[in-house]
């Protein structure tokens, strides 16, 4: 039973934590609208570097707009493996709450991974043969963004004339900010994590009070709360409980370190699968210290979150090849990095 009450609560604490960070970059991406195509016009090493750095960008947002690139014909095929590299999908999130510090050093490696690839991969396209993009003909993203512009007016509004879903956000919201001050739920311990944590919660109460009804419906509730938010409690809860029984019951720690170069290999077969979550079981190894640096390298390299679902479905054929070309890079990167005792 403590087992579960445990889980329960680290699982809200990280799927709030991830609810407040896709919040923020969603907004912040929002706001920026129409730079990033400006940015992204230029020569191959601009290409590399933005399209990589739009992919380290915690959530699938960036690999979208990578994606968006693409089928546009605005980067190339080395650029978008690149991109898919440096992208770890909504487990950035819970990277971030976990282990903030390794995560970063995470997120930079595969930036810096994910530009030198991208060049190498743009050499060996021609060498074999690859023909990219033919099937790519309409764009990904959705244009109507909405209108972010905040007057004093248009949040009396808001509170006068309060949706349901402003309601139910504000109401969720609060109850973490109360039960975090009070140390019933969040960080375990206070301190900066806790105060960091309170932080984050009232800058999204801020977004939510501010942003008008279109972004909220379509953004936050629409893609944040019902296209991701469900998927990282379930799979939270599930890699959680995975690991806390395991250790418990099954000896998984024993295990685990009898077969590393297997849980290695099978780290980055699971990694292939595009979608956001089962990545997260190697995640909470990692949280645990069941698992070294090098393993989690690996399957952050081929994983690449569901951002890789949106080219799916304009052309199988280029999807698979950058999965095969970034688990390839992700085992030998992360077998190395085993071997050299990382």
């Amino acid at each position: 039973m403590d087992i579960i009450i445990h889980t329960v609560n680290n699982s809200l604490m990280i799927t709030m934590f991830v609810f407040v960070m896709m919040t923020m970059v969603d907004y912040l991406n929002v706001l920026t609208e129409g730079k990033m195509n400006r940015l992204i016009r230029g020569g191959l090493f601009r290409q590399y570097i933005t399209t990589a750095f739009l992919g380290a960008t915690p959530g699938c947002l960036g690999a979208f707009m990578n994606v968006s690139f693409y089928v546009h014909g605005l980067i190339t095929f080395g650029a978008m493996v690149g991109g898919m590299i440096a992208t770890t999908g909504d487990e950035a999130f819970v990277m971030l709450a976990l282990f903030p510090g390794k995560a970063v050093l995470l997120f930079v490696m595969l930036f810096i991974i994910g530009i030198i690839s991208a060049w190498i991969v743009d050499k060996l396209v021609p060498v074999l043969r690859i023909r990219p993009c033919e099937e790519c003909e309409v764009p990904v993203l959705h244009e109507d963004q909405g209108d972010l512009r905040i007057t004093v007016k248009q949040v009396m509004d808001h509170f006068r004339k309060m949706s349901l879903t402003r309601l139910l956000l504000l109401l969720i919201l609060g109850i973490f900010i109360v039960g975090s001050a009070s140390g019933a739920m969040g960080p375990s311990e206070g301190g900066w994590e806790r105060i960091t944590f309170i932080s984050l919660l009232g800058v999204a109460v801020l977004i939510v009070v501010t942003s008008p009804e279109h972004y909220l419906h379509e953004h936050i509730w629409g893609h944040i709360v019902k296209g991701h938010l469900w998927r990282v409690l379930l799979w939270s809860f599930g890699a959680l409980v995975a690991v806390e029984v395991g250790l418990k019951f099954w000896n998984l720690e024993a295990f685990v370190q009898d077969h590393m170069t297997w849980v290695l290999l099978v780290g980055a077969l699971v990694a292939i699968i595009p979608e956001s979550g089962p990545h997260l079981i190697f995640v909470m190894l990692f949280a645990k210290g069941l698992i070294p640096f090098s393993v989690l390298v690996a399957s952050s390299i081929v994983q690449d979150g569901h951002g890789m679902l949106p080219l799916l479905a304009y052309t199988i054929k280029d999807s698979i090849l950058i999965k095969v070309f970034n688990f390839v890079i992700g085992l030998g990167i992360g077998l190395a990095l085993y071997f050299l005792g990382f």
